[in-house]
């Protein structure tokens, strides 16, 4: 009768040991369900250890020239080695060398003379363990993969929705151009008005974040939406009859009311804009922008007569740029201003049209005005 073939899935044990017999009877107690290589010294275990990884080492403490305590010492040294388990195969039997060997990296001790079904057992529950612990790391490392590929995704879906939110941010900056190219278009105005309005209130708006005032407000801004939605703060003049924005002579006292209605109808154009959405930072600073901006300090202003710091801090920062701006534009009924007259202009109007505090920090920033080109 022919024996069965060679399980050559069964875990590869080591037994290393300077007794023939242990080896023997070592060797007939494991190899029911293990593959078992025997030594019969430290050296012949290093020896062949250069040639086959066992699943686990058998090792003998008291051997000579080379006893088990100096020979772990040497596999967990060595990075191909270290990750074998090891039991140790000892008559001793004091704590303290028991210590010692787990000290050393050994996973466990089996006392000599050993019972057969006793050493199958322990050496079945370490390979099972070391099994585990194979797979555990298999696992952990299927995750960090996985981890990694995910994070790729994640970083790739980033840069998509970065792409996709810069492209609809441009757009809308190009919405903002052309409406705001339309209304200056109407309203007779000569050269880049909404463009230089946006570049100035950055200038003032810096300058109060700069001084540390109104903190608790300019804590919560961001400038550079600010400094977008004030492109709105006309858009109530796409209501007003071109007879009246191009009417090169003075108004009748009827029209200066209709122009004046530039500022309610701007903010309930942007108030029905908000009708339905989520609320927006950009529509709440743009509809501030577009009805205050026209009040004054000493309450003469339109469309609420607001006087002081009622007026929103917003209005009036937009209240000096409208007028700096609107003095230095060429229209088709007046001609532009040099910065010195149009400055005189801001400063005359120092807490009576303008915030005093605000236009003390026009002052400051003058030369950053005078520069954009007046």
């Amino acid at each position: 009768m022919q024996s069965p073939p060679p399980n050559n899935n069964l875990p590869l044990v080591m037994l290393v040991d300077d007794s023939a017999a242990n080896l023997l009877a070592g060797k007939a107690a494991l190899s029911e369900g293990c593959k078992v290589l025997t030594a019969g010294s430290a050296a012949l275990m290093l020896e062949t250890l250069e040639w086959s990884k066992p699943a686990l080492i058998l090792l003998d403490v008291d051997m000579p020239v080379m006893n088990g305590f100096e020979a772990i010492g040497i596999l967990k040294a060595r990075p191909e080695t270290r990750d074998i388990p090891v039991i140790f195969l000892t008559a001793m039997n004091d704590g303290a060398s028991e210590l010692k060997g787990l000290a050393l990296g050994a996973v466990d001790y089996i006392a000599k003379p050993f019972s057969p079904p006793l050493l199958r057992k322990r050496v079945e529950l370490h390979l099972l363990l070391n099994e585990q612990k194979h797979v555990l790391e298999d696992q952990k490392r299927v995750l960090e993969r996985q981890k990694g590929e995910l994070q790729n995704y994640n970083d790739n879906l980033q840069a998509m929705v970065e792409a996709k939110t810069k492209t609809i941010i441009e757009l809308q900056h190009r919405v903002l151009g052309a409406m705001a190219g339309m209304i200056e278009s109407r309203d007779g105005v000569t050269g880049d008005h909404i463009g230089n309005t946006r570049h100035l209130l950055r200038i003032l708006l810096s300058a109060v974040v700069r001084a540390g005032l109104w903190s608790q407000e300019t804590s919560e801004w961001d400038i550079e939406l600010l400094c977008q939605s004030c492109q709105l703060h006309d858009v109530g003049k796409i209501t007003i009859r071109d007879s009246i924005l191009k009417n090169p002579g003075r108004l009748t006292d009827e029209e200066i009311v209709e122009i004046q209605q530039h500022t309610i109808r701007g903010m309930e154009i942007i108030a029905r804009l908000e009708e339905g959405g989520d609320d927006s930072a950009f529509l709440r600073y743009a509809k501030v922008f577009a009805g205050y901006h026209h009040e004054k300090w000493d309450g003469t202003g339109y469309p609420f007569g607001l006087s002081g710091e009622s007026i929103p801090l917003l209005g009036r920062l937009m209240a000096i740029v409208d007028v700096y701006e609107a003095l230095t534009a060429e229209r088709a009924y007046k001609k532009s201003f040099s910065h010195d007259d149009a400055a005189r202009v801001i400063i005359g109007g120092k807490g009576t049209h303008f915030d005093p505090a605000l236009v003390g920090l026009f002052e400051d920033n003058e030369d950053l005005f005078r520069q954009t080109g007046k």
